[in-house]
Parts: structure tokens; C-alpha cells; sequence
């Protein structure tokens, strides 16, 4: 499901990820307890930087899993510009479930596909 976008142009980006149940990469992470793997997330917020700003990850400085994201469960992704980088937060409810710091360059080749 592609992320649904609420956009601040200032400096703030919000999204709402939700990773259905019968996504492809599930069954493998985990076997009978299937947890959203976290390059899933992170390709959430690659898609969100395109979107929002038109630019692509250069190098991630700092990335920090905390919590797990279920199938199905729906979470909110914060982007925020900030001194020429760009933090962002994955929350579901109250409770953080990823974090970090990247940098941005420009696409310097064709648009990334959409995240499904």
C-alpha cells in the first residue's frame, strides 16, 4: 500500500505506512511471527524524501529499530528538515519504533519505483 501523505512544505513531511499481511517479504521474517523487516521501513522513507522533496538518500548517518511494526498495524512517519539533513521518526501511537539521521542528494537517476 503506498504511503498516504500529508505534506508541510516548510520542513515537515507526515505519512501514514501500513504493511499489509500478504506482503511478499513477510513470510521469511519471521515464520510464524511475521514482523515488518526494517529495510521495508526504510524504503518508506525513501519513497516519503522522493515524494516530499524530490531527493534520494545518500548515506544514512544514524538508523535505530526499536520497536517491531506487525502486519497490518499502522504507523506514522515524521520527516523533518533540519541544518541540511533530515531526521525521521516511525511511531505507532506513542511508541517509537524506528528512528535516524540521513542525508540527500539529488535523484540522479530514474524516479524509484512506488513502495507497495
Amino acid at each position: 500500500m503506498p504511503i498516504d501523505v500529508a505534506i508541510n512544505p516548510a520542513s515537515t513531511f507526515r505519512g501514514t505506512i501500513v504493511i499489509a499481511a500478504d506482503h511478499p517479504s513477510l513470510p521469511g521474517h519471521f515464520p510464524q511471527q511475521p514482523v515488518v523487516p526494517g529495510v521495508l521501513l526504510l524504503d518508506h522513507v525513501a519513497a516519503a524524501l522522493q515524494r516530499w522533496r524530490r531527493l534520494q538518500i545518500a548515506k544514512l548517518v544514524q538508523v535505530k529499530f526499536l520497536q517491531p511494526l506487525l502486519p497490518d498495524q499502522s504507523a506514522e512517519l515524521l520527516l523533518e528538515s533540519r541544518a541540511g539533513r533530515f531526521m525521521f521518526e516511525i511511531r505507532r501511537e506513542t511508541r517509537l519504533i524506528a528512528s535516524g539521521v540521513l542525508e540527500a542528494d539529488e535523484i540522479k537517476s530514474g524516479p524509484m519505483e512506488s513502495v507497495t
